[in-house]
């Protein structure tokens, strides 16, 4: 991997907000880990106009704890970056004590959890890809999404919803929904069924998950599912970036944030209310006979996810899912702030 050149100019940052944000000086960038001993911010640059997606190595800049740490915040800002189609991720290091629920391993490069998009493989089910990497971006280009003068929440009372669940793509995925190839199974199709929805006397959907997962998670390892794609959702990789993958015609993440508002948009326009299915208890990462490392687990394992110090640092899992996230008692105000990103 490439070491930063002298081409930045590189300044300490500052703790907040987390995640990647514009200031006056450049892009700050700033993580939280409460165990770690050494962060390291990794670029990928544009390249021809392209997203490098790894493919040719990244710039590494090491933080300094003496000047780029305040509290458990590791931060830095970087002057003269591209405001769009960086890929960025970290690498990150410290106790390599297991028994104590530690699994710091920097080989691997981290998905920032307050990373507003996440690019990974344009199409959904593109198996030429499946084991691609997915990564954090951020896009400082775009104007705000124009919601328009007269947008206004249905506010329907609840003893008056008629709820129709959901999940995104399975709903015009098949081609009997009788819309374009590029749009089936995506946010665009979806706002192309609001007359069927309104002619079945629906007045709400309820979405289940719509942020950033692997459909090829079952795939990475042998296993009595591995000939399965996940159309669930439910295996979180990140809570703040809609899922790339239903955006329409292999777009990408920015593309995709942006339908995903047209769609809420449209649906409460047609006086449709919009319910997301949420579930903080437990992501992708799995458990230790069968790891997935994305983000949390190299991040600060024993702070985002709840072990058992008497049991060699295992995860508890009263989820069935492999892990118990730590989410909703680490960050009380994680809920609050990933899902209303969505809309504005």
């Amino acid at each position: 991997m490439a070491e930063a050149t002298p081409s930045f100019k590189i300044f300490p940052g500052q703790a907040f907000p987390l995640g990647a944000s514009e200031v006056d000086n450049g892009i700050n960038f700033a993580i939280f880990s409460q165990h770690a001993t050494a962060v390291t911010l990794c670029l990928s640059l544009p390249q021809s106009g392209e997203l490098d997606m790894l493919a040719g190595g990244m710039i590494e800049f090491s933080l300094d704890p003496n000047l780029n740490k305040t509290g458990d915040i590791w931060h830095i800002c970087i002057e003269d970056l591209p405001r769009s189609n960086v890929l960025y991720g970290y690498r990150i290091d410290g106790p390599k004590d297991w028994d104590k629920g530690h699994r710091f391993d920097s080989n691997n490069v981290l998905i920032d959890p307050y990373a507003k998009l996440v690019e990974g493989r344009r199409n959904f089910g593109d198996a030429k890809h499946k084991l691609s990497k997915f990564l954090g971006t951020y896009d400082f280009d775009s104007l705000p999404f124009d919601w328009g003068e007269d947008y206004k929440l249905p506010n329907i009372p609840e003893r008056d919803l008629v709820v129709y669940e959901m999940n995104v793509r399975a709903f015009t995925a098949d081609e009997s929904s009788c819309l374009d190839q590029d749009i089936r199974g995506t946010y665009v199709g979806l706002i192309e069924k609001i007359p069927h929805l309104l002619e079945l006397g629906i007045n709400a959907v309820e979405l289940l998950p719509v942020f950033e997962f692997d459909e090829f998670e079952f795939q990475r390892r042998p296993n009595p599912r591995d000939h399965m794609i996940n159309t669930w959702g439910y295996s979180t990789i990140n809570f703040f970036a809609p899922m790339s993958r239903y955006g329409s015609g292999g777009g990408g993440a920015v593309s995709a944030s942006q339908e995903f508002k047209e769609m809420v948009k449209a649906l409460h326009g047609a006086g449709i209310e919009v319910i997301l299915d949420v579930v903080y208890n437990h992501t992708n990462e799995a458990d230790d006979k069968h790891p997935y490392t994305t983000s949390f687990r190299g991040i600060d394992n024993k702070v985002y996810y709840m072990v058992d110090l008497n049991n060699k640092g295992q995860l508890l899992n009263f989820s069935g899912c492999g892990n118990l996230s730590f989410l909703l008692g680490f960050f009380c105000g994680f809920p609050e702030e990933s899902v209303p990103l969505f809309f504005f």
